[in-house]
């Protein structure tokens, strides 16, 4: 049983889906670091991925989205290194 209507779940994710695109070029624009962009964008797509699994009450889905969740908190961190510590270099 879902307490929304399945369109109305899957119209919240096709908005956070486009919201993500959209934080993501203003942050591009604004800071001019790819990294950060892609790091608000990918919260976005995150919400997105979970609205979505959501209508989903399977095992599998709710493995997914701990994968989902698990993947994007690996990526965040990786993207929130500098680039010389990302390469195992040691500053001076």
């Amino acid at each position: 049983m879902t307490l929304l209507p399945d369109d109305l779940v899957r119209g919240a994710a096709q908005l956070c889906v486009a919201a993500g695109f959209v934080a993501g070029a203003l942050v591009f624009g604004r800071c001019r670091s790819g990294r950060v962009a892609l790091s608000v964008a990918l919260d976005f797509w995150l919400a997105a991925g979970l609205l979505t699994l959501s209508l989903a009450t399977t095992w599998t889905a709710i493995l997914a989205a701990a994968a989902i969740v698990g993947l994007r908190r690996m990526l965040a961190l990786a993207l929130a290194q500098r680039p010389h510590q990302a390469a195992g270099e040691r500053p001076g």
